[in-house]
């Protein structure tokens, strides 16, 4: 939550509500500048609040899909952080995906509007649970950020793990041609031993054999064949001549 209205836009004061490994972010409106693709603005619905932002893990993979009880406690503190809004029961507070909020520069400080006003859901707050809301305060933590040089780190690690996945992939295409050529020449292999026919591309059916030794008595057979037609052609040279 920003120290007061018009604090720097280069070097935003946040106060950050550690959630197991989930961040809740009450800051000005440099988040809106530079928020995260897992970033999720929540704020009290017609009503001056903290603008809140929860930080998706990657256990989560949609802003659509956030558990009822993170919702009940990303709800919980922006109505504590609303003057009006933590005096009054059954408030609503909205939520979004920080990438639909829309700033144009005729807006006042803190005011936002919406890119796509059906990506906007509601959840709706009886009363304040001090029991919630103290529990959250016990792990705040306040800083300086430096939200330029964040995102430059955050892109550099989106790519590295885009550089890693896509040599995975790589690898796995390479090593999936090996199996499925090693597994064509092994099949072309079985076919031989088991004495199946196949044309090698010149018209003639090529005999395969279903062992070594067939193949050596089919080779003597032929050898012996050949012998054969010699002897009988030599019978025969002296009539020819």
């Amino acid at each position: 939550m920003g120290r007061d209205k018009v604090e720097s836009d280069r070097l935003s004061f946040i106060c950050v509500i550690i959630l197991g490994s989930l961040r809740l972010i009450l800051i000005d409106e440099d988040l809106i500048k530079y928020a995260w693709p897992q970033d999720v603005w929540f704020h009290v619905d017609k009503l001056s609040s903290a603008h809140v932002y929860l930080r998706l893990p990657e256990s989560i993979t949609s802003w659509e899909t956030i558990p009822e009880p993170l919702l009940v406690d990303c709800a919980q503190l922006v109505k504590a952080n609303s003057i009006e809004g933590n005096k009054r029961n059954d408030i609503t507070i909205i939520y979004t995906p920080a990438d639909n909020l829309k700033k144009t520069g005729d807006m006042a400080v803190g005011q936002v509007s919406f890119h796509n006003d059906k990506r906007v859901k509601r959840i709706c707050i009886p009363k304040r649970e001090n029991a919630i809301v103290n529990r959250l305060n016990k792990t705040k933590v306040e800083r300086n950020v430096d939200h330029e040089a964040e995102r430059i780190e955050r892109v550099k690690h989106e790519n590295a793990v885009k550089r890693a996945a896509a040599a995975a992939r790589k690898k796995a295409d390479l090593e999936l041609a090996e199996a499925r050529k090693a597994e064509k020449a092994a099949r072309s292999y079985d076919s031989f031993l088991n004495g199946e026919v196949e044309d090698e591309g010149d018209g003639e059916p090529q005999r395969k054999y279903n062992s070594v030794k067939e193949m050596e008595e089919d080779l003597c057979r032929i050898i012996l064949h050949g012998v054969m037609t010699l002897v009988r052609f030599y019978k025969c040279a002296p009539t020819i001549r």
